[in-house]
């Protein structure tokens, strides 16, 4: 796996604070209650999931920093 970029550092270091905060829903708008998803969810934002094609990771990175300049994040 490629290292990760300064940005998609913070965007799991957010997901993992949102997390630990109890701020992190799933899709469906369950509070995430285990770890191993919340990381799997913070790679998948971040673009960095290994199980995501590369146009796959580099379209979720480009929509979760426009969802953050938006303000739409729980830490907003």
């Amino acid at each position: 796996m490629a290292r990760q970029s300064r940005t998609q550092k913070a965007i799991v270091g957010r997901v993992m604070h949102e997390f630990k905060h109890g701020e992190l829903e799933t899709a469906r708008g369950q509070k995430v209650e285990n770890p191993k998803q919340a990381i799997a969810i913070g790679l998948s934002e971040a673009g960095a999931s290994k199980y995501e094609t590369p146009q796959g990771n580099k379209h979720n990175l480009e929509r979760t920093k426009r969802r953050e300049r938006q303000g739409k994040t729980a830490k907003e």
